[in-house]
């Protein structure tokens, strides 16, 4: 999924419990695969950013003065502007696009 183009929203909003516990029934199960999806998101961001600044990195050892990179600092900020990996992995939830099963039910 493209992270970019998610519309999970950037602040701080309130769920309907019904709607979050619906597909599991259980309140708990549903945070929990929420958490873990969100663990998912989370680690294939940082992946990427990672490696989109490994491309301004400087390997050298001279105490010369570090320059700003504006590049660097524009990719920066267009990560720090995206939802929050538990906001993403939310509205995934409740759109059904995240796949889960409970082995001890089956």
């Amino acid at each position: 999924m493209d992270y970019k183009e998610s519309n999970a929203a950037s602040t701080t909003v309130t769920y309907n419990r019904s709607a979050i516990e619906q597909p599991t029934e259980n309140i708990y199960e549903a945070i929990s695969v929420i958490a873990k999806r969100a663990t998912q998101i989370n680690s294939d961001i940082k992946k990427e950013l990672i490696d989109k600044l490994d491309e301004f990195a400087t390997y050298n050892d001279s105490l010369e003065e570090v320059f700003e990179n504006k590049e660097q600092i524009e990719v920066s900020k267009f990560y720090e502007k995206l939802p929050k990996p538990t906001a993403i992995a939310i509205e995934e939830w409740l759109k059904d696009k995240i796949y889960y099963r409970n082995p001890e039910t089956e």
